[in-house]
């Protein structure tokens, strides 16, 4: 034993890659109760012992940083024993053990790490593995949401608490700091959820919670207020003054200090039935806004030019937000371009039209009746301008139309972008050469094997937006990266290209971020090799995000058809278990699911007429499917044209240019099609 513990010792952790996406072991840990751990098919480890599981409970308090063996022998033994730091040694040695059952004999640990000299150890975590961060991060959030987000994140994140934190060693030390500061966050996420509750108009629900809150902490001022506003706004004039008498009481009376200005206030209030007082935010920070809004109100007339101006800019904030601000950014775009064209002003229509510039990463349109309108009217705009119009005018419509037409096959996408490009080039405008390369990327998947073109696209529009600080393109150039790398394999870069893309989205709210990420490391889970029932299991979770993330372009029929790439072998017959709702991709999928029935006279038949997978992210993918169904059916014009289309591709991983699923090395699929 005691050499292979000296083995695994050798792991530095200055040496090893952190962060997501680096091949560390999926572990899920709890410390929000008795600390525990488990893998991502949620089975428990074993951690042995409590010295062991303490040691684990003492490295997740570390949070990622190294803790030495000496400070693990003081924070276990007051009395450490003559055999302390070989003990320690052998609890470190079970855990990883424990933690990393599939790790071959001798082989370093890539989760439980060892400082470059040996002294110490550290975890090698995600902040999405460790409950207690998941907590903190969820809480920190919460501040700015909107209520209803606030309500349904913190509610689910309470239930992540079984006890105490670091249940089991309630006396230790190390665990003081992080356990106030856990109990700090908790109790703010009781009274956050309790304010949306109350802005959700539904505040008798938290009344329980904030009793026990002011019973178990009553120096909570805020707490206090909450559970008086949310009885008044539940018709409990009688008890709300109750409420507001008893926090006088334990205030002066337990903790000698008088009622904050806000208590005062809302005892006033409630005496005289304020008007405001069913209405006034209990969430959030809202009075600059407030404020500011008003003034705007006043100042600015609906339907306005300087209002229309206005409106663009803030669809095209909303639309980074993701989720509910996405879907509802898109449903007022298409009013704000018809009103602006109701003013007959040709000019302030194209600047309503070209100013709402959100980077655009996915080839599928989230809906295209409504991007053909505006299409159409960006066209329409282009026609009636006065040819005096600034040629920045111009490029910002045919950079619209390049982006609205993205994924349809149209060769007046690519002619518009193109034009766009070099109008941006010759004014040296960097925001709009950003825009109209945006609308080329989207129209570089005409033919497989275009990631090259991609990967330079992507570096330049990096490069340039981080030089001019225009963070939302420089976070869609990392994320075609990250694309155009997966698909030659190079995971390395990927991951570089991937933790950048997050780092930025952290500092610049931009949620969306995590959607392709999320995915990016669950294909990253085939293109390493793992296991069909593993690939299979990152992707449900990487579905998991999509519901909330407003593009169903992306969402419709992803999960089945990453599914089916997950057991999809070139030559061999389908898995009669894979089925599901394909959405857009039906097309070049129902072959081969009816051969997985048995029934080849009826995928002959479709392949007869079967059209050309579009122009989109999954262009290769769809030409596998097909290929696949025609070597299976004995239909060699399809496998042909499968050949001839996947053949430019050849070096590359089918699929994987999406960043969200893979059919593996193209070549295998060419070998196969060539065997048939």
């Amino acid at each position: 034993m005691g050499a292979s513990v000296a083995a695994a010792d050798q792991q530095p952790v200055s040496s090893r890659p952190t962060g997501p996406g680096h091949n560390v072991p999926m572990v899920v840990f709890a410390v929000l109760g008795a600390v525990r751990a488990h893998d991502h098919a949620g089975r428990p480890l074993g951690l042995k012992g409590p010295r062991h599981r303490e040691v684990l409970g003492r490295l997740l308090a570390a949070d990622g940083s190294v803790v030495t063996v000496d400070q693990l022998i003081d924070d276990l033994w007051e009395r450490p024993p003559a055999n302390a730091r070989g003990a320690v040694r052998t609890f470190v040695a079970a855990l990883r053990r424990g933690l990393e059952p599939e790790r071959p004999a001798r082989s370093p640990s890539r989760l439980l790490v060892s400082s470059g000299n040996g002294a110490g150890y550290a975890l090698v975590t995600d902040r999405a593995t460790v409950d207690a961060r998941r907590f903190t991060d969820a809480v920190t959030a919460a501040r700015d949401a909107p209520p209803r987000q606030v309500a349904d994140t913190l509610t689910r994140a309470l239930g992540w608490w079984s006890g105490p934190p670091y249940a089991e060693f309630p006396e230790a030390r190390w665990a003081e700091a992080e356990r106030a500061r856990l109990d700090e966050a908790r109790l703010a996420a009781v009274e956050l959820r309790a304010a949306a509750y109350l802005d959700l108009g539904r505040g008798g629900e938290v009344v329980g919670d904030l009793r026990a809150q002011v019973t178990e902490r009553p120096w909570r001022e805020r707490a206090w207020w909450l559970l008086a506003l949310a009885l008044y706004r539940d018709g409990r004039q009688g008890e709300a003054l109750r409420v507001l008498r008893e926090a006088r009481a334990a205030l002066t009376g337990r903790l000698g200090v008088d009622p904050g200005a806000d208590l005062r206030a809302l005892e006033v209030d409630v005496l005289r039935h304020a008007p405001g007082l069913r209405t006034v935010p209990a969430h959030g920070n809202g009075p600059l806004r407030d404020v500011t809004t008003a003034w705007y109100e006043r100042a600015v007339a609906p339907g306005s030019r300087a209002g229309l101006r206005s409106t663009v800019d803030l669809l095209r904030t909303l639309a980074v937000t993701g989720g509910p601000g996405l879907v509802a950014a898109r449903q007022q775009r298409l009013a704000t371009i018809l009103a602006a064209e109701r003013t007959g002003d040709a000019e302030l229509t194209a600047r309503i039209i070209g100013g709402y510039d959100v980077p655009a990463i996915w080839s599928r349109s989230d809906d295209p009746g409504q991007a053909r309108q505006v299409t159409d009217a960006a066209e329409r705009a282009l026609v009636r301008l006065d040819p005096e119009t600034p040629d920045a005018i111009r490029a910002r419509l045919l950079a619209t139309i390049a982006i609205e037409t993205r994924g349809t096959g149209r060769p007046r996408g690519r002619q518009a972008a193109d034009e766009a490009e070099r109008i941006a080039r010759r004014l040296a405008d960097p925001g709009l050469l950003l825009f109209a390369l945006n609308g080329v990327f989207l129209h570089t998947f005409v033919r497989c094997g275009s990631a090259a073109g991609r990967d330079a696209l992507g570096a330049e529009i990096a490069e340039v937006a981080a030089r001019h600080g225009l963070t939302t393109y420089e976070i869609l150039g990392r994320l075609i990266l990250v694309q155009s790398r997966s698909a030659y394999g190079d995971l390395t870069a990927a991951d570089a290209h991937a933790a950048a893309a997050e780092r930025l989205a952290d500092q610049h709210e931009s949620p969306l971020v995590a959607v392709f990420t999320g995915w990016y490391r669950a294909m990253r889970a085939a293109v390493s090799g793992a296991a069909p029932g593993v690939v299979a299991d990152g992707y449900r979770a990487a579905a998991g995000e999509l519901p909330e993330a407003g593009m169903p372009g992306l969402t419709h029929g992803l999960l089945p058809l990453a599914l089916l790439s997950a057991r999809l072998r070139p030559g061999r017959p389908t898995p009669p278990e894979v089925d599901g709702d394909f959405g857009p991709y039906e097309t070049w999928v129902r072959p081969l699911l009816l051969l997985a029935r048995g029934d080849r006279a009826g995928a002959r038949r479709l392949l007869r007429d079967v059209p050309d997978p579009p122009p989109d992210h999954l262009l290769e993918a769809g030409w596998c499917l097909l290929g696949q169904a025609g070597v299976l059916a004995g239909d060699r014009k399809v496998v042909t044209r499968a050949r001839t289309a996947l053949t430019p591709a050849a070096g590359q991983l089918a699929g994987a240019g999406s960043g969200v699923l893979t059919l593996g090395p193209v070549s295998r699929w060419l070998r196969s099609f060539d065997a048939s």
